[in-house]
Formats: C-alpha cells, structure tokens, sequence
C-alpha cells in the first residue's frame, strides 16, 4: 500500500499543498513549528477519519477559513483509489472514488498506517486509556469484525452504566434487564479479549528481536493485563471470569454506577527483562520500544491484510544516537513506504538517502530537492 499524491486545501497552516510521493522513503525537513507534523496529521486523518491530537476539529481548518480538504491517492497492487476527507464546523465527510460513506467502518482500511509521534511516549508514560486508545486503532485497521464489536460494546456499556444509576435510585426497577444487558456486555467482551491478546501475542513474536537489532539489549516483552483473572483465552473461561466478575462487584457498581470490569478497563506494559519500563525505563529506552512495537505491526498487517502500511514517523531521530538512527533505518528503507520527519539529515548513512524523495518545508510551502 502506497500514497502516490496528497492534496491539502486550508488545512492547518497549509494554503494549498499538492505533492507527489515516493513509493517508498519520504523525508520532510524543516525547523519545529513550520508544518512538518501537520502534514502527518493530515494522513492519519485520510486514514484514520482522525487526528491523535486532542484537538476541536474546527482547528484544523485555516484560520479565517471556514472549509478544509484533504485528499490522497492511495495505491494497493494494481488497485489506485483517491480518499477525500472535507472538514467543516461540526461536520464531516468521507468519500472513496467520490462516493460518500457513512459509516467510519466501511471507510477505515482504506489506508492502513503505523505512526510514531513524540507523543507517543505517553504510550508508556501515561494512563491505560492511551493504551487502550492504541489496541483499538490498530485492530481497528485490522478487522472490521473489530471495530464493529467494539463499538457495539461501548453501546451496550453505556446502556448497562445508565440502568445500574435508575436501579440505584429506582427500588422497583427490573434487575432481570440488567441481567440480559450484562450478558450482552459479556458476549462482546469475549471477543474483544480474545483479538486483544492475539494481537498482542503477535507483537510479542517480533519485537525483541527489532529492539534486540537497534539496541544491543534483549528480553523486551509486552504484557497483557486485564482486570479480571483469565487462566486461558479460550471463549467459555473468559466468560465465565467476567460474568463471576461482575456478579460478586454488583453492589459496588450499584453504587458508583458504572460497570467496573470489562476491556473497557484493559492495560498492558512493556516490559525489559523484569524492569516495567513505565517506573524504571530511561526516556531513550521508553521511545525505542514504542518504536519497534509500531515496527513489529508491520508484518501483522502484512499478514493479515495482504499489504504493508503506511510508516508515518515524526521527529523519530531525537534523542538517538547516530549507531541506533541507523540500524533503525533499516527496516523503513525499502519494501514499505515511509513518511519520515526530521530537522536535519545529520548523521544518516548518505546510502539511505539515495533513493528517497527529500522535501523542505517551510511556514507551510514544501518544496522538493
């Protein structure tokens, strides 16, 4: 999977951009606060119908402008598609070949991406729901069956959190509903537990190795960490823990009225040998094993959608020495297109540059060596 052309109108601090892409490295350089990660906002929203910023969509449209559009051609074997995303306050729309789509599952995978931002250390550093947030964007790309269930079980949550509150103030409220909503809360959990760990078991399969290449060190895992006890991943046991879960936490939740287990409440860790990188890993250690998680997926996607991503990396370089940016180049460099920022080229092996398309980018102009 490749993107051959972007096109931006009003969005960010981007009049008018139209660039044709390499089909494999793409590196963009300019000095901080000139566009350079905008430009990969704006892909991750051509894929992912949204930006990893916590940001009011209307502030992705150009100040004194009331429209932004973004568009790209995608290409997948011989199979050549153009994505438009049109941003407009309080509205969106989405549309493959100019054909309008409705629903965000029918046109996410369109263009699959792995991204890597600065950011991105909160991956580690931060709350499970950064993490949670991650599991479900990539496997989201993965699986339609996925992103269905997943949003399916957020509905019946919700449900289930506003009937626990009517039941908590309500004393002749029916508790036999709320028993046929948990078991539909629990029919969905099942599944999403299940791709969970199967996901990540697939990390676990390649990441060492990757970090093991960059770095030198090895024994670098991922840990799955649900908050119920689950022995085995098959459907009946897992089942059976929620439901135990939930019947014995009854009153608790009745009280807080919110349902307190479920994958709504997953975490995971990265783990280097027995040292939980959150508490006692170095910030270098932290970014480079979010690096060659991201890298791990590459091969998931390849195996499971039949086409490699898109590799979206901003200011990836910091903080690495010129050993590690290297090595670490090796696996963008050919095979897998690349979208790459930096504020230099110091220090990168000039055989990496040699096939790629460079561009410079200044207060929102791109120009191409």
């Amino acid at each position: 999977m490749e993107i051959t052309k972007i096109k931006l109108v009003n969005f960010r601090n981007y009049a008018k951009l139209d660039i044709s892409l390499n089909k494999t490295m793409n590196i963009f350089i300019g000095n901080n606060a000139q566009g350079k990660t905008n430009l990969l906002e704006a892909v991750m929203i051509l894929g992912l119908t949204k930006t990893n910023r916590n940001t009011i969509e209307s502030n992705l449209i150009k100040f004194g402008k009331n429209r932004a559009s973004l568009k790209c051609k995608v290409r997948e074997d011989k199979l050549l598609r153009e994505l438009s995303v049109q941003i407009e306050e309080g509205n969106k729309k989405l549309t493959v070949n100019s054909t309008l789509i409705k629903k965000i599952s029918d046109y996410i995978s369109n263009l699959n991406i792995i991204s890597f931002m600065p950011d991105d250390l909160e991956i580690i550093k931060s709350s499970p729901s950064i993490r949670r947030n991650l599991l479900n964007i990539q496997l989201s790309q993965l699986s339609k069956k996925y992103l269905n269930t997943y949003n399916e079980y957020n509905k019946i949550l919700k449900t289930r959190n506003e009937y626990l509150k009517i039941l908590f103030t309500n004393s002749i409220a029916d508790k036999k509903y709320l028993d046929i909503i948990t078991d539909k809360l629990i029919e969905k959990a099942v599944i999403i537990y299940t791709m969970r760990k199967e996901y990540i078991d697939l990390i676990n399969d390649k990441i060492d190795k990757i970090y093991e290449e960059i770095t030198g060190e090895k024994k670098l895992f991922v840990q799955y960490m649900p908050n119920i006890e689950i022995d085995s991943y098959d459907e009946n046991t897992i089942r059976d823990s929620l439901s135990k879960s939930l019947k014995n936490h009854y009153k608790k939740e009745l009280n807080y009225g919110v349902t307190m287990y479920g994958p709504h409440r997953d975490d995971f860790t990265f783990l280097l040998g027995e040292k939980d990188l959150k508490q006692y890993g170095s910030q270098g250690q932290q970014k480079l094993s979010i690096i060659c998680y991201k890298l791990s997926e590459i091969n998931i996607f390849e195996n499971i959608c039949g086409t490699k991503p898109v590799l979206l990396f901003d200011d990836i370089f910091s903080e690495l020495d010129i050993k590690k940016r290297n090595k670490l180049l090796k696996y963008v460099e050919s095979g897998i297109q690349s979208i790459i920022t930096t504020t230099d080229l110091k220090n990168i092996q000039k055989k990496y540059l040699t096939d790629a398309y460079i561009f410079e980018v200044e207060n929102g102009n791109v120009t191409k060596r």
